[in-house]
């Protein structure tokens, strides 16, 4: 953990003997009372906690000073088709870790119907993936996350054109650049994309790829389909690397 992060609920309350903050604070880092750590409010502030006391019943009591903002989240927003669900739990950790603002997940014609039963959208694990990205990017945001039936729900939702909870960056245009990532029959190459101080929408597909029918509405909303190159990939990897792509394209990583 680079930084304790606190739900606005627990402030001022103790952390509990087997609360894994806790157990890292104290086994891992060995700090010791009076000792100070990074710490930060989610969806808040961040700064730096003291240890005041540790209680007999193992409890840790804490103060926090935190005066600095959140590091804003940059202006890219991902859909991704529905993958195996420990594959969406690290997608969702690793985009949350880059400081993307938001997450569609997207159930894709050609990918396995059975991943978009996965309960990490309603037991907490996909929030909770998401905040271990923003844990270890020292952050106190996590990115807006919503799932659609198909891709062409989402088109017709258009929720990029929409506020959306969880949304903050330093500069957002009204129309962003859409694309998605496709290694068949593509438009151009994304290591070409030039997109410097513009907002992005990328779409990348299942596992399988995008369906013919799927290109064809992408196309009609106004997506350019990009190659990255002529190799498959996971998911996974065609996800965080088109990301990492569309991140350094838009400036977000000079």
């Amino acid at each position: 953990m680079n930084i304790i992060l606190l739900e606005p609920g627990e402030v001022g309350k103790p952390l509990p003997r087997r609360d894994e903050r806790t157990i890292h604070l104290l086994k891992v880092l060995h700090k010791k009372c009076g000792d100070s750590f990074d710490a930060g409010v989610l969806g808040g502030s961040r700064g730096t906690g003291r240890i005041e006391a540790l209680r007999l019943d193992g409890s840790l009591v804490y103060s926090l000073d935190l005066r600095e903002e959140a590091p804003r989240r940059f202006p890219l927003q991902v859909a991704v088709g529905f993958a195996r669900p420990i594959q969406i739990r690290r997608i969702l950790r690793d985009l949350s870790n880059l400081g993307v603002m938001a997450i569609d997940l997207i159930g894709t014609e050609l990918g396995e119907k059975s991943y978009m039963d996965t309960k990490m959208l309603t037991d907490g694990g996909a929030r909770s993936a998401m905040i271990e990205g923003a844990v270890q990017a020292r952050d106190t945001q996590i990115p807006a996350l919503c799932a659609f039936n198909t891709v062409e729900e989402w088109l017709n939702e258009r929720p990029w054109d929409k506020p959306r909870e969880g949304k903050k960056s330093g500069s957002i245009r009204i129309s962003p650049l859409l694309v998605a990532a496709d290694n068949v029959r593509p438009e151009g190459a994304m290591a070409n994309l030039s997109a410097m101080g513009q907002s992005v929408v990328l779409a990348v597909g299942s596992e399988r790829g995008w369906s013919d029918a799927e290109r064809e509405k992408l196309e009609k909303s106004g997506f350019l389909r990009l190659s990255m190159g002529e190799r498959a990939m996971r998911t996974e990897t065609a996800c965080i690397a088109a990301a990492v792509l569309a991140l350094e394209k838009i400036g977000a990583l000079d």
